[in-house]
């Protein structure tokens, strides 16, 4: 399904804000567990991936969906109060574990075309 279907064209950080970076942190609140059952594909599958906080990076690459279409639906569930997010300290983003992490789990998400990017 191509992503902008899956925001109905919106754009990660098209809102009131910039869009979430791709090391932010997210977990599901009780609120959105509680719910889960009622929520639509993606972000059923965003909230139940999200029991554990992860990066929203990690959960694009877990999920094989575009990092975009994660950003803005995991926007959507924040601002519904299903996910909470929580930003890392500044330090910790610049640590160079955390970013080897993250460059790994941007190459495990698919493009366009399902192949994953570091498939010749």
């Amino acid at each position: 399904m191509r992503p902008f279907l899956l925001t109905a064209g919106r754009v990660a950080g098209g809102g009131t804000g910039p869009p979430l970076p791709v090391e932010t942190q997210v977990v599901a609140t009780s609120s959105g567990l509680r719910v889960l059952g009622s929520l639509a594909f993606e972000q059923h599958d965003i909230v139940a991936a999200c029991r554990r906080p992860q990066s929203v990076a990690e959960l694009a690459a877990r999920l094989r969906l575009h990092l975009n279409v994660v950003r803005v639906l995991a926007e959507d569930l924040c601002a519904a109060g299903h996910l909470a997010v929580h930003v890392p300290d500044a330090r910790t983003a610049q640590d160079i574990s955390v970013l080897r992490r993250v460059i790994d789990g941007l190459r495990t998400v698919p493009d366009s075309r399902e192949a994953l990017r570091d498939s010749g």
